[in-house]
């Protein structure tokens, strides 16, 4: 008996553990998806300076699922559920950054 709760153990564990792996992977994916949008959001807003990457990672993981979202709601293909994602990340930036202190130089 004490064997077949011991292999339930096991078997639990692996199943936490695969699941952990996983949840793992899928955030690292949804960081670089968040990313490499973030920063086409970027090259289409003008003056985006005071923003760090950190937001830019943010505003585009954001605007990455908000655009998901929308593509779902509308039922449009894959192209445009990617150009939705940029366009949504895009107003995050504009919006969010126009409240940032921008950073100057001093020389």
């Amino acid at each position: 008996m004490t064997l077949v709760v011991l292999l339930l153990v096991v078997l639990l564990l692996l199943l936490l553990g695969g699941w952990v792996v996983g949840l793992t992977l899928a955030l690292l994916g949804y960081a670089l998806t968040g990313l490499v949008i973030g920063a086409l959001a970027r090259l289409v807003v003008p003056r985006t300076e005071g923003l760090g990457i950190l937001a830019t990672i943010l505003y585009g993981i954001a605007g990455s699922l908000l655009g998901g979202i929308l593509g779902d709601a509308f039922d449009v293909g894959s192209f445009v559920r990617f150009l939705l994602s940029v366009v949504v990340s895009a107003l995050l930036i504009a919006i969010f950054s126009a409240g940032s202190p921008r950073r100057t130089s001093s020389f």
